[in-house]
């Protein structure tokens, strides 16, 4: 994924036309739109290929099994011209090892989930955070999910994996991380949905987001 604008656009909404229909209107402002189990759910997973049509499309499936089960559904994925599944590291070594490899068949990439964005996140996954982002580093994933909600532990990641793997970070807006911020702390990528979905002028949203990014790349 290339990085041009350094937002990524979450898009969990229901409905096949409104998916369409924002991805349109924001395409010139994103790097890649971010689909989850919301919208392939109800419309089919089959949305990744029409969604791809307008930016890259990363599937945030959490994946977290063992390694046949995650080998299957990165498969499955990557055959709907996904450009990146989401992962979960703490099912360990194996099961990301799998993960990556089917990724590398399919030149797409693996984003580990290092920490999660929401109150709860901090609870469980904050020990184990940076060695799931070195083990993520160890095992050739393209790079790693840490929160926009806490940028003092992005930069924490960031200092764990150093620059060779990239950040992308959720909790922009709704949840109440800044876009400026985790970029300067270390993120390459912000997530965004409902601040740009829920809006009345997504494509608006998007570029407003996008111009607060532009001079911290």
């Amino acid at each position: 994924m290339e990085r041009e604008t350094g937002l990524i656009v979450a898009l969990d909404v229901l409905e096949q036309d409104s998916a369409i229909q924002i991805s349109s209107e924001v395409a010139e402002y994103v790097d890649a739109i971010k689909v989850g189990y919301p919208l392939v759910l109800s419309e089919g997973i089959e949305i990744i290929s029409k969604l791809a049509d307008y930016a890259p499309v990363i599937a945030d499936f959490k994946v977290a099994d063992i390694p046949n089960t995650d080998m299957l559904i990165c498969g499955e994925v990557f055959k709907q011209n996904a450009s990146g599944v989401i992962v979960h590291g703490f099912t360990g070594e194996d099961s990301l090892r799998t993960c990556v490899e089917v990724a590398n068949a399919n030149h797409g990439d693996i984003y580990v989930v290092s920490e999660m964005s929401h109150p709860g996140g901090e609870r469980f996954f904050q020990t184990v955070a940076e060695e799931i982002a070195e083990m993520a580093k160890l095992l050739g994933a393209t790079g790693v999910v840490a929160p926009a909600t806490r940028p003092e532990r992005l930069n924490v990641i960031r200092n764990a994996i150093g620059d060779s793997l990239s950040i992308i970070s959720p909790g922009v807006g709704a949840q109440g991380g800044s876009a400026s911020d985790a970029i300067a702390a270390g993120a390459d990528w912000v997530i965004v949905g409902r601040s740009i979905y829920n809006s009345d002028n997504p494509k608006e949203s998007a570029e407003k987001i996008a111009s607060e990014i532009k001079p911290y790349l």
